[in-house]
């Protein structure tokens, strides 16, 4: 079985005022003390804001252990905020921002971002989901990343849960994307002719000064430089738990039915860079509520869309014994409609009051 693990960000809020709040080193303290602490110090970590959270599962087999160990953790990092007069929210940006940024986690890498690029890293607010699946090597890994770029657009289109900033609605359901898009290595992965060219190319950037190691490699998917793991990184942070174990059981499946088709010699579907980037756009600013592309490049309906990737992986998922599973959560995606679309309803209807209560409550629900 390929293994797949889990990195979820949460934002730091006031329950009153929805404003971030920069206690990530209480929280996390929180979180390991007592006899039986709430999470192991490994699986909660500090992000790039004091406002921010992230917490990591361990290497799973079974969707059913992401998901546990995903409200396990969601659960005790709650918890841990609770206790300290905050609340985590599983949004993909900050509905609200005070006048005064967010200040920096003080890690000597860190500091060395704020001083590069401050307004960048002070808009940071934004919390992404990440999906590592298992490979057998790295040229695998790259072969991988060539075959499932053009199903990152779609994956998008599906995890979109930020469509507000400054108390305002953007416009966009993953204002996320479009933030996180602004610094120098990032967006839609390039394809590569092997790995030689994958580490040439990598190399190269880093050489360029531009960037200042591998960590910033902020491509939507890439190797993982720490583990044996395809990185796939274009999805926001998910409303419930329930949605991070389909994304996860999607991504998986694309990494397992990616190394079959390579192995079979089955042509890949290359698309032009210009192409993925419209696409990648297109699917931040609409989510599911337009069209997106098919693997041929034509656009189709959300639904038709995703009924090609559902065919496209379920062998895949046949095969983990995920089909049942993912396709009634993809169904159900289908219905009720993405998380932005749920924060937009929150906040037509009630404001940020009501967003606050969403966000705040579906976090941690089951």
């Amino acid at each position: 079985m390929i293994t797949v693990g889990v990195e979820e960000e949460y934002l730091l809020v006031d329950p009153v005022t929805l404003l971030p709040a920069p206690l990530v080193e209480e929280v996390r303290a929180t979180a390991g003390l007592g006899a039986a602490p709430l999470a192991d110090a490994r699986e909660v970590q500090d992000e790039l804001l004091q406002a921010q959270i992230e917490v990591a599962t361990p290497v799973c087999e079974a969707l059913d252990e992401v998901g546990g160990h995903l409200l396990r953790l969601r659960h005790a990092v709650a918890s841990a905020a609770q206790a300290n007069g905050c609340r985590i929210a599983a949004s993909g940006a900050a509905p609200l921002r005070d006048v005064e940024p967010v200040p920096v986690t003080g890690r000597p890498r860190y500091l060395r971002m704020r001083g590069e690029a401050r307004q960048l890293v002070d808009e940071q607010l934004i919390c992404g989901m990440h999906v590592h699946v298992g490979i057998p090597d790295r040229e695998t890994g790259v072969a991988v990343l060539n075959r499932l770029r053009i199903w990152l657009p779609t994956l998008l289109a599906m995890s979109a849960n930020s469509p507000l900033w400054d108390g305002r609605a953007t416009g966009f359901a993953s204002w996320r994307t479009i933030i996180f898009g602004r610094w120098p290595v990032s967006g839609p992965v390039p394809r590569f002719a092997g790995l030689a060219d994958y580490e040439a190319r990598a190399e190269a950037l880093l050489a360029s000064g531009v960037i200042a190691d591998r960590g910033q490699l902020y491509w939507q998917a890439r190797l993982s430089e720490t583990y044996p793991t395809v990185e796939v990184r274009c999805c926001d942070v998910q409303l419930d738990a329930d949605e991070a174990v389909m994304l996860a059981g999607i991504v998986r499946a694309l990494v397992t039915t990616a190394i079959a088709d390579e192995q079979a010699g089955v042509a890949p579907v290359h698309w032009q860079p210009e192409i993925l980037q419209a696409a990648t756009w297109h699917a931040a600013r609409h989510g599911l509520s337009s069209t997106l592309l098919d693997p041929d490049g034509r656009p189709r309906s959300s639904g038709d869309a995703l009924c090609m990737l559902l065919r496209h992986i379920g062998p895949a998922l046949e095969e983990s014994g995920d089909l049942r599973e993912v396709n009634s959560l993809v169904h159900r995606l289908l219905r009720r409609g993405t998380p932005a679309d749920r924060q937009r309803r929150a906040f037509a209807e009630g404001g940020l009051p009501a967003v606050t209560e969403l966000l705040t409550a579906e976090a941690t629900a089951p």
